[in-house]
Parts: structure tokens; C-alpha cells; sequence
């Protein structure tokens, strides 16, 4: 395992889609042993299992992994680790949901269908062997935008509940060794059900997610970075590495770049690639199109005024 650049705050990944009974009541206990441990970050529990990124001290949050152990719902759950800023997070929030990772369709059960899991070292060894097989990445639109793995297909979806509209762009992988892949781990257990359900017949999943693919084998095979849900924006490992490589581009002038910003307008907040050239000169912001910056000027600025 490569050996991360030390750091006094840890982010944890993680999930689990297990039962949950009393899923609200669980929501306040989580929140509750946040607060206690001064963890920032974003956790949604459901009547199916549980989702979380968090960020606190090496030292919280290793006592919270400890704490979520002793809950028997919890117990064995694979925690994916980097190297935190302090500040990747805002606030807390933990919230209950239908879903972890809303879908809007009925009956996708990862606990009763779901694709083989791949680990990292075997898809590794796919990948050096030739094997034929199809990589599908699960993720958004703009997410793999700064980093992805080679010759993948994409999901073509900006959000993840459009998850249906995929069909038609993998129908032609129905007899085909597919793969899916995602940040960690989550959207896969339901994307690779969902092809499976559909009459796929060979499906695997990325085993705990790109993340832990890079961690271990960086920059082979997956370039660039990974896009990230929070304040960092993207993570890479060994990016001083001559053999690692910026993918991304400036979507106004094309410069490469893996550097997101969020489209100012609030309606928008589209998250793209800008290079520092590209912000608006008048305003020193950014903006994805010029329609947003206009409804900016028009809507958004007077209110930010008063």
C-alpha cells in the first residue's frame, strides 16, 4: 500500500446496506455520537443500511470506527481512509432517507441482487493480462471528467437516480464481462444489481471503490483524479509521480486542468472544470455559461447587497 502524506485530520468512506430497524431513531444516535467525537461531514441513514463521509482528527474519527463496532447493524463495515484538510466539511449532517442512494426504482435490493464483487489486485490483473472485459462508471457526468480508468464506457447520467437511462447505451453488453465502477463502492451495489436484473449476465463490481483501486495501484491503469464530495474536490496518490497524468480540461477553453469550481448562480452550482483564466474578469467568479452569469447580475447579486 502506498504510504499516504501525513496528515493531523482523517476523511472516512464508508456504508452498509443492512436492516435497519428504527432507522430514525439510529439517525439521532449518529448524530449524537458525531457531535461527541467534533466529526463534520454528511451521513444518511435508511430503512436499508447507512452512507457516510466524515472528517475529523485521525484520533475522532478512529474512535468512531471503534464506536460503530459495538452497534450490531454496523459491525464489519469497510472504511475507506485519506488524508484530510480540517475544513472538508462545513458542518454535520445526518439525515434519514428512504434510500441511501435514491434510485427511484422499486424493488432494487442490494441485499437480495447484486453483481460479483472484483477486488483492486483482480481487476489489477485484468488489466495487465488483456483480459476482455468492459469497464462501466456509475458515477455522474462531471465526476470522471478529472479521472477514469482506461477505455471505460460512462454511464452518459448526470444524476444517479436517472440510473434506468443506461439500458439503451449497455444493451450491447448483455453477454459481455461488465464491470462496474464508482467512487466507493455504494452506487455500484445497485447499478450492478440493476444490470443483472436486466438481463446482464455477467456482472462485477469494484470491491470498496476507485478509491481504494488508487490507493493501491496509482496511476495504473486509472488516470488523473478522483472527484470527491466534499471541499477537497478531488483526491490523487503519488500525484509528484512522473507517470501520473491530468486528464481534465477547462470546459471554457479547453487547458488542462483538474482544478472544479462550482457555477456561481445558486439555481445552477454546476460542478465543472475552470481553469483560472476562465473566471469571469468582471466579477472575479465563475460561472459554467454566460446565462448563469447574467441571472447572477440580474438575480443573485442585489440580494447578496442588501
Amino acid at each position: 500500500m502506498i504510504a499516504m502524506k501525513k496528515s493531523e485530520y482523517q476523511v472516512l468512506l464508508y456504508y452498509k446496506y443492512i436492516s435497519v430497524p428504527e432507522a430514525q431513531k439510529v439517525r439521532d444516535e449518529q448524530k449524537e455520537l458525531c457531535v461527541k467525537l467534533n466529526l463534520k461531514g454528511r451521513i444518511i441513514v435508511a430503512d436499508e443500511g447507512i452512507n457516510g463521509t466524515v472528517e475529523g482528527t485521525v484520533a475522532d474519527t478512529e474512535k468512531y470506527i471503534k464506536a460503530m463496532e459495538k452497534i450490531p447493524y454496523f459491525k464489519g463495515i469497510s472504511y475507506k481512509k485519506s488524508s484530510g484538510t480540517g475544513n472538508a466539511f462545513p458542518k454535520l449532517s445526518v439525515k434519514y432517507r428512504p434510500e441511501v442512494v435514491t434510485t427511484k426504482i422499486k424493488n432494487l435490493n442490494p441485499q437480495q441482487v447484486t453483481g460479483k464483487y472484483i477486488t483492486a489486485e483482480e481487476l489489477h490483473n485484468w488489466f495487465e493480462n488483456k483480459k476482455e472485459f468492459y469497464i462501466v462508471d456509475m458515477r455522474n457526468d462531471y465526476e470522471y471528467i478529472s479521472g477514469y480508468f482506461e477505455n471505460f464506457i460512462p454511464s452518459g447520467i448526470h444524476n444517479f437516480y436517472d440510473l434506468s437511462d443506461t439500458l439503451p447505451r449497455l444493451e450491447h453488453l448483455k453477454n459481455k464481462t461488465v464491470v462496474t465502477v464508482c467512487t466507493g463502492g455504494i452506487r455500484c451495489e445497485k447499478a450492478s444489481g440493476f444490470l443483472v436484473s436486466n438481463g446482464f449476465n455477467d456482472v462485477y463490481q469494484l470491491k470498496d471503490g476507485i478509491v481504494t483501486y488508487m490507493e493501491k495501484y496509482p496511476n495504473k491503469h486509472f488516470k488523473g483524479k478522483l472527484y470527491v464530495f466534499d471541499k477537497r474536490m478531488t483526491i490523487g496518490f503519488n500525484t509528484d509521480s512522473p507517470d501520473h497524468e491530468i486528464v481534465g480540461s477547462c470546459m471554457h477553453c479547453g487547458a488542462v486542468c483538474d482544478s472544479y469550481v462550482n457555477c456561481e448562480y445558486d439555481i445552477c452550482h454546476y460542478h465543472y472544470i475552470c481553469c483560472s483564466n476562465c473566471r469571469d474578469k468582471e466579477t472575479g467568479l465563475s460561472f459554467c455559461k454566460n446565462e448563469c452569469k447574467e441571472k447572477y447580475l440580474k438575480y443573485q447579486q442585489p440580494r447578496a447587497s442588501l
